[in-house]
């Protein structure tokens, strides 16, 4: 099992998406709750890499990484 990063943004329209850095392409948006857009991706990302597989393409690897930086501006 393969552990990739999500990023939720919230949008100008107050909706909130989702995508995968790491597997382009791979996204979804208009979610009310940042959990139902985290939960979508999660469905998203098994349907994405089905498609890479079925295309015979290779699995993209798992690289990007997040952290939280403090800043000590605010």
């Amino acid at each position: 099992m393969r552990k990739y990063l999500v990023l939720i943004e919230r949008a100008a329209d107050g909706k909130y998406g989702a995508h995968v850095p790491d597997l382009p392409g791979c996204a979804v948006c208009g979610y009310d709750m940042p959990d139902d857009a985290r939960d979508s991706i999660a469905v998203a990302i098994d349907m994405h890499i089905k498609g890479i597989i079925e295309d015979g393409e290779s699995v993209p690897k798992p690289v990007t990484r997040g952290d939280y930086v403090k800043t000590s501006v605010i």
